[in-house]
C-alpha cells in the first residue's frame, strides 16, 4: 500500500512538472523576425530567426567557412516576392523562396532556392534559382550586429538593395522589379474595363428606355475604347430615338470592328439583321454619269 501510494505522488509529480513546463514562456535564443518592404507594386518579406552573437566567434567558427548555411536559424530563411523579380539579373518569377549562404574569408556565396523550407539536410542544388559570388564586409551600424537582421535600402520605384548583417559581416544583392511595365499594364486593364462599365450602364438606360442618358454613357464608353460592342448598343439607341440614318452607320461601324474580332462578334447576327431592316437609312451612293 505504501509503495502504490508513492508511485501515485511520483506520476502527480510528473504529471505537474510537464504542465508547468508546457506553460512556461521563455525568450526564444533565435528569435523569429520578419521584415517586409513595398518596392513599386510588389510586396517583398523575409521570414527568418535572429540568432545573438553572445561573445562567440561567428564566421569560421560557429558558422564554418565553405559549408551550406541557412543564412538564419532554426529553419530555413524564406523570402518572398509578390510579383515577378530579377535578382542580379536572373529572372525569378513571383513565390516563396529559401535563402542558404556559404560563407568565405573574402566572398559569400548567395543561393535562391526553389524550396522555400528547406533545410541543410534536404537542400538539393538542382533547385536552385540562382548563385550569386558577393564580397563581404561594407558599413555595418556602430562596427557590429549582435542580433542577425535582414534589411531593405536605397529602394526606388524600380529597384533594391537586400541586407544580411551579422556581427561584422554584411552581404547584399540586389533586386529589381518591372514597376514601370506593371503600372502601364494596370492602366489598360483599368481603361479596358472602364469602358464595358461605361458601357454597361448605356444598356442599363437603353433597358429603361431612357436614351438621353444612355447615350452619354455610350459616348463615354466609346471614347475610352472604340469596340463593336458599344457601337452597337450606341445603334439601338439611336434608333431608340428615331435618328435611324445615325443607327444605321453605328451598326455599320459596329459589323466593321466586329468582323475583325470573330470570335468575340456575339451579336454578329442581330447587327446584321438591323442592317437589312435599316437598309433604306443607308448613304445613297451618287450614279455615276455616262
Amino acid at each position: 500500500m505504501k509503495n502504490l501510494f508513492k508511485l501515485t505522488i511520483a506520476f502527480a509529480a510528473f504529471f505537474f512538472y510537464n504542465s508547468v513546463q508546457a506553460q512556461l514562456s521563455l525568450p526564444q535564443p533565435s528569435p523569429k523576425a520578419s521584415v517586409m518592404q513595398t518596392v513599386g507594386l510588389t510586396d517583398f518579406t523575409i521570414d527568418y530567426s535572429s540568432p545573438a552573437v553572445k561573445g562567440r566567434t561567428i564566421w569560421g567558427d560557429l558558422v564554418p567557412y565553405d559549408k551550406l548555411w541557412r543564412a538564419g536559424a532554426n529553419s530555413a530563411t524564406k523570402i518572398t516576392f509578390s510579383k515577378d523579380v530579377s535578382i542580379e539579373g536572373t529572372n525569378v518569377p513571383k513565390g516563396s523562396y529559401s535563402i542558404f549562404m556559404i560563407p568565405g574569408k573574402a566572398t559569400f556565396t548567395v543561393i535562391i532556392n526553389s524550396d522555400a523550407s528547406a533545410s541543410t539536410e534536404d537542400y538539393k542544388q538542382e533547385k536552385d534559382i540562382t548563385r550569386l559570388t558577393v564580397n563581404t564586409g561594407g558599413s555595418v551600424v556602430g562596427g557590429s550586429v549582435e542580433r542577425l537582421a535582414y534589411t531593405f535600402t536605397d529602394f526606388t520605384n524600380e529597384s533594391v538593395t537586400i541586407n544580411m548583417m551579422w556581427e561584422k559581416a554584411k552581404i547584399s544583392f540586389n533586386v529589381s522589379v518591372n514597376t514601370d511595365k506593371q503600372a502601364v499594364e494596370n492602366i489598360d486593364k483599368a481603361v479596358s474595363g472602364t469602358w464595358g462599365i461605361y458601357n454597361n450602364s448605356a444598356r442599363y438606360y437603353l433597358d429603361k428606355k431612357d436614351y438621353d442618358k444612355a447615350l452619354g454613357y455610350v459616348n463615354q464608353s466609346i471614347s475610352l475604347s472604340d469596340q463593336w460592342f458599344n457601337n452597337w448598343v450606341k445603334a439601338q439607341i439611336l434608333a431608340g430615338k428615331g435618328l435611324n440614318a445615325e443607327a444605321y452607320f453605328a451598326a455599320a461601324h459596329a459589323k466593321e470592328l466586329g468582323d475583325q474580332n470573330i470570335n468575340g462578334f456575339f451579336f454578329k447576327d442581330q447587327v446584321e439583321k438591323a442592317l437589312i431592316d435599316w437598309a433604306a437609312f443607308a448613304p445613297k451612293t451618287k450614279k455615276k454619269s455616262k
